[in-house]
């Protein structure tokens, strides 16, 4: 059985940032895998981010997560948010079995992220359709499709920060 620092390292060693990720996607294009790339805030992890991540890594050999930065999920999310760091985020991805690599991106959309690795296929999750992806011409400019991937958006995590703030049923 393996150790915790065996498997701390393991989930370490997913995370990555965009140069060593771009040269580890490039091998892997040479070798013939499909590249999928998911992003997202994942600022509490919860069910449906797991079904996304399922879901994403199903259209492909290989799974990069984008995770954005705590300066961007502040701005996307609002005050008090994030609620964990980007480095935790990303360690908590990282551990998810359909993740291969992981890597924290600053900048406020993913689509410079998708011009470095080119994957092949860019999931979105079900709050979105292919028409509306904010980044599909971008995809699209370099050949890559978009997929819309995971269970009915009844899960989020704005949601669950309302439930646990709302302590009147207790």
């Amino acid at each position: 059985m393996a150790t915790r620092n065996a498997l701390a390292t393991d989930v370490l060693s997913r995370i990555c940032n965009r140069d060593d990720l771009v040269a580890y996607v490039t091998k892997e294009k040479e070798k013939g895998s499909t590249v999928v790339l998911a992003n997202g805030c994942f600022d509490v992890l919860h069910v449906g981010h797991i079904r996304y991540l399922q879901g994403a890594k199903a259209q492909g050999d290989l799974l990069v997560v984008g995770i954005n930065s705590d300066r961007q999920v502040a701005v996307l999310k609002g005050r008090g948010r994030p609620i964990m760091a980007d480095t935790e985020r990303a360690e908590m991805v990282a551990s998810v079995a359909a993740v291969d690599f992981v890597t924290v991106f600053e900048e406020p959309t993913v689509a410079n992220l998708l011009l470095a690795i080119r994957p092949d296929i860019h999931a979105k999750g079900t709050d979105y359709t292919e028409e509306n992806v904010p980044e599909r011409e971008v995809v699209r400019s370099y050949g890559g499709r978009v997929a819309i991937v995971g269970d009915p958006k009844t899960h989020s995590t704005s949601e669950i920060l309302y439930r646990v703030g709302d302590n009147s049923g207790l």
